[in-house]
């Protein structure tokens, strides 16, 4: 059964060369995509630099207008999907502790009281392989490899249906990088979570992944 489904999407930009008052020309991004990830898959999205990789992530999550149809279990509601991101520096507030940047996702959504909500984080914690003592630390005490295990914890604490990393080790150095692919592995087995991975990292996509689409200029092959 299908965790997301993907049908006919595409998206463009209108550029105009000659500025405000050019003649419009619109560059398509994506091209009419179509992809389908299985319930407990990882899914490798790879291709080069520009290739539309991100543009299609971004639909995904609905951060920009496309058109075709995205649907997540069945369903257009797509707030089951959360996102690691490239520079993991850059998506924590570096005046925050640890405990209250993994925290604050349960807080948006209603989950549980103080109690269990702390409780909540010190398990997600060692789930990505942290203790509780990371929680008084800040951001600027971390190493790259941690801080985007942070990350990873802070979109898996409300338990979403699909995952989508995005380059997400693409800023580390190799031993971070291997250890955060594991950890991408240790999760989909322990938590049973579907993974989309994208990545212009062959080596890793092949790694990690069951089945792997290479996308060339805004279109998709399985």
């Amino acid at each position: 059964m299908s965790e997301l489904l993907v049908k006919n999407v595409s998206n463009y930009y209108i550029d105009r060369k000659f500025g405000f008052f050019g003649k419009k020309e619109i560059k398509p991004v994506l091209n009419n995509i179509n992809m389908e990830i299985k319930k407990g898959e990882i899914y490798g999205l790879t291709g080069k630099s520009g290739c539309g990789k991100t543009t299609l992530a971004r639909c995904i999550l609905g951060l920009i207008d496309y058109e075709g149809e995205i649907l997540l279990n069945g369903e257009k509601d797509i707030s089951g999907i959360q996102m690691v991101f490239q520079d993991p520096g850059a998506s924590l507030n570096p005046t925050k502790k640890i405990g209250w940047l993994i925290e604050e996702p349960l807080v948006i959504h209603k989950r549980g009281n103080h109690e269990e909500r702390k409780n909540m984080v010190n398990k997600m914690l060692l789930r990505v392989g942290l203790d509780s003592s990371y929680k008084s630390r800040r951001v600027h005490e971390l190493s790259g490899g941690q801080k985007q295990r942070v990350c990873i914890a802070r979109s898996l604490i409300i338990k979403p249906r699909l995952l989508i990393a995005d380059e997400a080790i693409s800023s580390l150095d190799v031993s971070a990088g291997a250890q955060i692919l594991n950890l991408f592995k240790k999760l989909h087995k322990n938590m049973g979570l579907s993974i989309l991975f994208i990545s212009h990292n062959k080596d890793a996509v092949e790694y990690l992944c069951d089945r792997i689409a290479v996308m060339e200029k805004g279109k998709i092959n399985s």
